[in-house]
């Protein structure tokens, strides 16, 4: 048996996956896409997955598109020992099933505000309009780790691991302010894991040079 990962390290969506694996330990042929290169629109390619998007998991010919279904994926068939990460309590796996569609809902979207200045209006650094939507984002994260230590409940899950990847990327555009105390201190937190900096790190130094290098590059320093 052959789990294969389809990925390119910089995507925040590929991440959650590659954190994940390194909590289950679990071991897998990562194949990288080259999306600047089309990779993902070859025909072999959108045979197995018609969206072409990453990450994309093969497990022994099974597909699984979108990161978020892939943590389910993953935690159901490969975590018998770490259920508690997607917790089979019904209202408990649902708490988790919404902030996953938060985080590829309104957190991807924040996402997008905040790059959008930089990525199509040739500017360095976010507009007016993206700070506001990363601060409502921040904002309504602090009211979820008001009420539990993490973002579902008071123990990690992949709604956790989901979100970090993103924040990670938003807060080095939108710097999460210290009135967001509790905010501050789950992320804080999650840095210092093992398999934050294994899954999450590499990836998002790739992310933040990227960024770096259009930012020089619109204000005329490249």
């Amino acid at each position: 048996m052959t789990i294969k990962l389809y990925k390119l390290d910089g995507s925040p969506q590929v991440r959650p996956p590659l954190m994940l694996a390194d909590i289950l330990k679990l071991e897998f042929e990562p194949v990288t896409v080259n999306l600047l290169a089309g990779e993902h629109l070859k025909p072999e390619y959108v045979e197995k997955n018609p969206n072409h998007t990453i990450p994309m998991l093969e497990d022994d010919g099974y597909i699984v598109a979108d990161s978020h279904a892939i943590l389910m994926y993953l935690v159901d068939k490969y975590g018998q020992d770490q259920q508690q990460l997607y917790p089979k309590d019904l209202k408990l796996r649902t708490t988790v099933n919404q902030r996953l569609f938060f985080e590829a809902s309104t957190l991807a979207t924040a996402r997008q505000a905040a790059m959008v200045g930089i990525f199509k209006n040739n500017a360095t650094g976010p507009d007016e309009e993206g700070i506001k939507k990363v601060n409502e984002l921040y904002k309504t994260l602090e009211a979820y780790l008001s009420k539990t230590k993490f973002l579902a409940c008071d123990h990690l899950t992949i709604a956790d691991i989901s979100c970090v990847a993103t924040i990670s990327a938003v807060d080095y555009v939108v710097p999460i302010d210290a009135k967001y105390t509790k905010l501050s201190a789950w992320f804080n937190n999650l840095k210092q894991e093992q398999w934050y900096k294994n899954g999450n790190e590499p990836g998002l130094e790739i992310f933040i040079q990227y960024l770096k290098g259009m930012i020089a590059k619109n204000s005329g320093q490249a």
